[in-house]
């Protein structure tokens, strides 16, 4: 066996001297000579250095592609790892989709920042890895009879990052602040279940009448406006954090930033490298740090998936946000045990500006869109991950709630897009002046195929002309938000508890998150029916008549509910799958590699990564009667996440200290959809979220 690492050694380093031999030749004039060799004597060198391995060596290297194995995870009588299974190194590399615009917890927006967030500060409640709501910053609490008044104990020996004692008084301050129209937070309606945020937020109560008291140093109090069911799993919520009131105060805007953030969590803010990374430190005086493992977290904006992925078959990731959808059955095939998909309470759909032309006051248009689009089509043979498709806004997994099925959702596709053809007519459009508009998406892949299937079957169902529209993550929020350009837009929500009610909120009149321009009185006072009721029943059956009441007046498209997909490194454990996908770094921790595993798996990655990197510059051939070796370099010309800065890729157990990421420069532009010559693009069209 010695002697088969020897030779895949040499195996892997003329690969690597051959891509650098084919630079220099092209540069030079000498092409045709090296080409010559190349063709010959190269993979015929190869396959007979591999011949001198045994057969069973061959197999298990070239088995599949993959990180090592942990070491069997044992447990002390407290439940925590024993440090004998640790690994030396506790850090912790995490691809996070995109970047966000910013870290203070009141004003941040999206996944992104969530993320981040959950590991810098600590609410009243948490969250533990399989998402039931724990004690966080309070260690207890209570609840009065009529479920208006809730009373939180503060832990005694919560510290801020800087040492001083978190109290009553910091929540009292951070709730304030959230609820206070000064700060314009996009999600203090968060906070609507608490006595007098509404005026608060209206600005006709000033924001020292929220119902929020400090009874004592570490004893808090909320009045409620009305019994609220979901209340403590909103405590968790980064629109509920506490600030640290003389930091904030210092430093104005600035108090989130590297060097000048005091939060209450796990970790502390080290460094944010715009488009680069952002990393995180352990908070040793975080209350439970002993029970803390990752030493260091460091955040990825990547919005291109294929490049993440890359990064995480070389080791320099451990843990994506997504997957690209066209690369799933490969990822099955050769990484099964890194793969995780799992539920996730969300639904993706497109919305439409109900304030611009031409979907203001015409709903027969907007019905003939919804109905045109074959959702079953959209998800088997476009994101392909387990997606369902659906007609409402609402997704199963909500315990005792069933969203309401209009009549459309029973009828076949044929009679769908009958009556959407009928309905596109009466709106006054047809083949001789079709309709036409911009769909907006934000930056990334998956998101762009999904919007060019969605105008692809709306051009060959009704004749839609369609422009596709790519946008920067904050300048699509920002176009979003001030409805002036938007027409046609990419949406999705993740919910923020396991209630109904957190979705059917964003279409309120004047939430914060309502991009659609959507008002409608019935439905506003329904939804303050919904917060106010106190029996179980009548509330499903208040939130059931709230959601077809949505669903007819067709504000969006609902295309599915989400599932999960990323890649995770088999080493990394501590977390488990969820349906609210809320992952806690402090929960987290690297095991050690299995020993007798390590060396033929880094062997095989090593030789099968190398010569998926040199692809773009050799072309492998397979020699007839070539044997075992054929079937390597055939598995190897598989679809493989490859770029334009394809590089050697050298996979890591461990993660480079001195790991520098790429710039993730997004793509902002616009282009006209070719839908005729697009079709074939539909069956591998990605979806992605908000």
């Amino acid at each position: 066996m010695a002697r088969c690492d020897a030779i895949l050694a040499i195996r892997s380093s003329l690969i690597r001297s051959w891509v650098k031999m084919q630079n220099w030749s092209m540069k030079s004039g000498m092409y045709d000579s090296v080409n010559l060799l190349r063709q010959f004597v190269l993979p015929v060198f190869l396959l007979l250095l591999l011949e001198a391995c045994s057969d069973d060596y061959r197999e298990k290297l070239f088995a599949r592609g993959g990180h090592a194995r942990p070491v069997e995870l044992i447990l002390n009588e407290d439940g925590r790892p024993i440090p004998s299974v640790l690994a030396e190194q506790q850090e912790l590399h995490r691809d996070n989709g995109q970047e966000p615009q910013t870290l203070d917890p009141h004003l941040a927006e999206g996944l992104p920042a969530a993320h981040i967030l959950r590991d810098l500060f600590e609410g009243l409640t948490a969250e533990s890895p399989e998402g039931r709501i724990i004690p966080g910053a309070a260690v207890r609490w209570n609840i009065s009879r009529d479920g208006k008044t809730y009373t939180f104990y503060l832990r005694r020996d919560a510290l801020w990052s800087n040492g001083d004692p978190v109290t009553a008084e910091d929540f009292v301050y951070g709730l304030r602040r959230s609820a206070d129209p000064a700060t314009a937070s996009k999600y203090a309606q968060v906070l609507l279940p608490i006595e007098n945020a509404s005026e608060v937020l209206s600005g006709d109560l000033p924001p020292s009448e929220l119902g929020v008291t400090a009874m004592d140093e570490f004893t808090l109090q909320i009045s409620m406006r009305d019994p609220t069911p979901y209340f403590l799993a909103l405590l968790s919520h980064s629109s509920t954090y506490p600030v640290h009131r003389a930091s904030a105060q210092e430093h104005g805007s600035a108090f989130s930033r590297p060097g000048n953030l005091v939060s209450n969590g796990a970790y502390v803010l080290s460094e944010w490298v715009i488009r680069s990374r952002i990393e995180l430190l352990k908070n040793k005086n975080y209350w439970d740090a002993d029970n803390v493992i990752l030493e260091k977290v460091n955040y990825y904006p990547f919005e291109d998936q294929s490049t993440a992925l890359k990064r995480f078959r070389a080791g320099k990731l451990h843990w994506t946000s997504e997957v690209p959808n066209n690369q799933f059955k490969w990822l099955q095939k050769h990484y099964p045990d890194e793969l995780v998909i799992s539920p996730w309470l969300g639904s993706y759909y497109f919305g439409f500006n109900l304030e611009r032309e031409p979907f203001i006051e015409n709903l027969g248009l907007r019905m003939a869109l919804m109905l045109a689009l074959d959702r079953d089509l959209l998800t088997e043979k476009v994101t392909q991950f387990g997606e369902l498709p659906s007609f409402a806004l609402v997704p199963p997994g909500i315990r005792d709630y069933v969203s309401p099925v209009l009549e459309w959702a029973e009828w076949t596709q044929a009679e769908r897009e009958t009556e959407a053809r009928r309905l596109y007519r009466m709106a006054g459009y047809s083949e001789e002046n079709p309709l036409r508009f911009e769909i907006r998406y934000t930056a990334g892949e998956n998101n762009k195929k999904m919007a060019l299937a969605a105008s692809s079957l709306w051009k060959q169902v009704l004749g839609v002309q369609a422009t596709l529209l790519n946008e920067e993550n904050k300048v699509f929020l920002q176009n979003r938000e001030q409805k002036i350009l938007t027409q046609v837009f990419q949406a999705g929500w993740i919910s923020d508890y396991a209630d109904a009610y957190s979705f059917l909120n964003l279409f309120r009149s004047g939430h914060g998150r309502n991009d659609f321009g959507y008002s409608n009185d019935l439905y506003d006072a329904l939804l303050n029916e919904v917060a106010a009721e106190r029996i179980p029943s009548i509330r499903r059956r208040l939130m059931f008549e709230t959601e077809r009441l949505l669903l007819a007046d067709v504000p969006f498209v609902p295309l599915y509910t989400y599932v999960t997909r990323r890649m995770v490194n088999p080493r990394l454990v501590g977390w488990e799958s969820n349906v609210m996908d809320h992952h806690y770094s402090k929960h987290m921790f690297f095991l050690k590699a299995a020993p007798d595993e390590t060396p033929a798996l880094n062997k095989a990655n090593e030789v099968i990564d190398t010569v998926t990197s040199a692809a773009d510059s050799v072309q492998e051939i397979v020699v007839p009667g070539a044997g075992d070796d054929a079937d390597i370099i055939e598995t190897i010309s598989e679809p493989v996440p490859t770029g334009d800065d394809t590089e050697a890729i050298t996979p890591l157990q461990e993660p480079d200290p001195d790991l520098q990421m790429e710039e993730n420069e997004p793509e902002v532009k616009a282009e006209e959809l070719p839908l005729d010559d697009e079709t074939e693009d539909v069956t591998t069209a990605e979806d992605s979220i908000e």
